[in-house]
């Protein structure tokens, strides 16, 4: 990668992350022109091979751009110092939002990369999948108390439950192409209160 690209203004490298980003996200690796992203960036396609070699260059640096901006964003959040399950997920959660806020199509981009089979990518992709602790897996690491909620509950697969809705919900959303993110920041705020009401046991009133 040329490092002309991190000497331009950050408003302009952040136009053609998030125009790599898009045009990724909505074609295969194989299918993605690189003439589209430097349109969709408004610069021509002969300054983007300037600042990216080729497309394969290109795109990996998107996937590392697109880790290190999620694990920035989770990490300054507070999330993984939680110890109380909804406050971890409600943390974790607005950092999302904040992504999607400054990166529309990050998250789209990082699910089609994630079932990406083209070689040329596909082998660098989960080479880089395998050195992260993904978020569902971290949920096996929060000390719950059991006091907390409902007797009996098995709380490796109400974390499970909560995690597949979440990621499901904004999967639907990305494959309809819906990316309100106010919408999404209202409807994540009634599940969690919804989980807390079907999970966290009922105080017992004082006589």
């Amino acid at each position: 990668m040329n490092e002309k690209f991190f000497s331009l203004p950050l408003d302009k490298q952040e136009k053609i992350i998030n125009a790599g980003f898009r045009v990724f996200s909505q074609n295969s690796y194989k299918k993605s022109p690189m003439s589209e992203i430097a349109s969709e960036a408004g610069i021509s396609k002969s300054l983007l091979f300037h600042y990216f070699r080729n497309k394969k260059e290109l795109y990996l640096f998107l996937w590392d751009k697109m880790e290190e901006i999620s694990l920035t964003e989770l990490e300054k959040s507070g999330c993984y110092e939680q110890k109380d399950l909804f406050d971890t997920m409600a943390k974790g959660f607005r950092a999302k939002i904040n992504i999607m806020r400054r990166y529309p199509d990050l998250g789209a981009f990082s699910l089609k990369g994630y079932y990406e089979t083209d070689p040329e990518v596909s082998a660098d992709i989960q080479k880089s999948l395998a050195k992260y602790v993904s978020y569902r897996s971290y949920g096996r690491q929060l000390n719950m108390n059991p006091e907390q909620f409902i007797p009996g509950l098995d709380l490796e697969m109400m974390y499970l439950d909560m995690y597949w809705a979440a990621e499901g919900y904004i999967w639907e959303k990305i494959q309809l192409g819906i990316i309100d993110v106010d919408e999404i920041e209202r409807d994540f705020s009634r599940l969690l209160d919804f989980w807390k009401f079907v999970y966290m046991r009922k105080e017992t009133p004082t006589s």
